[in-house]
C-alpha cells in the first residue's frame, strides 16, 4: 500500500468516527508522527498532502525540519526538557507536552527572543500511570492560572496519552475525562478558552475522534 492508499485508508476511517459521534471531520487535524520516519518516508507524505508532523526529539525536529521541503507544520509532541526550548520554539507551531510552569516559562523566554507567541498544549497524566509524563488533573487549575501570567505563550487546550492495553472502555473512559475537564475549566475559569484535545494514536485514534480530539497523532498506520 502505497502513502497515497494509506492516507486514504485513515481519511476515511476518521469520517467513520466523525458520522458515529456527529461530527465534522475537518475539525481533527492528523498529526503523522515522524519518530521513526526518514527523510524519505517524511517527504512522500508531505508531497500527499500531510501538512502537520509531530516529532518526539528537539535534536530530530531540528534535522528533520531542515531537510523536509515544503510547508509543512511542525509540532513537538514528546516530553520537553527545559534547556531544548531555544531548539523548539523557532520550529514548532505547537508544543503538546508542557507539564511544569519552569518549562513553560523557558518556552515563554525563548518565544520572547524571536517575538513569537508559543502555542502550547499542558500534558495531562489521565490514567495516573507512574510511567507516564503530564500533570494530574487535580493540579490543572492552579496550571492554568499560573501559565495564563507567562508572556509570549498561549495555551490552547490539553494533551494525553492512554495506556497500551487491549480494554477499550477503558481507553474511551481516559479520552472522555479530558474532554470533561477541558470544559470544565472553560466553564468555571475566567478568560479560558481552550480549543484543542491531542489524543489518540496510531491504535485508539478512533475513540479519540469519537470522544472529542481535534488532533490526533499517528505513525505506524501511515509509515509501516
Amino acid at each position: 500500500m502505497d502513502y497515497k492508499q494509506k492516507i486514504d485508508v485513515l481519511e476515511r476511517k476518521i469520517h467513520e468516527a466523525c458520522a458515529r459521534a456527529h461530527r465534522d471531520p475537518g475539525e481533527v487535524t492528523i498529526i503523522a508522527a515522524t519518530k521513526y520516519a526518514d527523510y524519505t518516508q517524511i517527504q512522500k507524505l508531505v508531497d500527499c498532502g500531510i501538512n502537520s508532523l509531530g516529532e518526539n526529539r528537539a535534536d530530530q525536529l531540528v534535522k528533520k525540519s531542515e531537510k523536509v521541503k515544503g510547508d509543512p507544520r511542525w509540532h513537538f509532541i514528546g516530553h520537553l526538557q527545559s534547556r531544548k526550548s531555544k531548539m523548539v520554539v523557532p520550529i514548532a507551531e505547537y508544543i503538546h507536552s508542557i507539564d511544569t510552569i519552569s518549562t513553560l516559562a523557558k518556552v515563554g523566554k525563548e518565544a520572547a527572543k524571536i517575538r513569537k507567541v508559543q502555542k502550547v498544549l499542558v500534558q495531562i497524566n489521565v490514567s495516573g500511570e507512574a510511567s507516564k509524563f503530564g500533570i494530574n488533573p487535580q493540579e490543572v487549575d492552579k496550571f492554568l492560572t499560573e501559565g495564563e501570567a507567562i508572556e509570549h505563550t498561549a495555551i490552547k487546550g490539553f494533551m494525553t496519552m492512554a495506556p497500551l492495553t487491549d480494554d477499550r472502555e477503558l481507553i474511551r473512559n481516559i479520552f472522555r475525562n479530558l474532554r470533561a475537564l477541558l470544559q470544565e475549566c472553560n466553564s468555571k475559569l475566567d478568560g479560558c478558552s481552550l480549543t484543542e484535545l491531542s489524543m489518540g494514536m496510531s491504535n485508539d485514534y478512533q475513540i479519540a475522534i469519537e470522544e472529542g480530539a481535534t488532533m490526533i497523532r499517528v505513525g505506524s498506520v501511515l509509515f509501516k
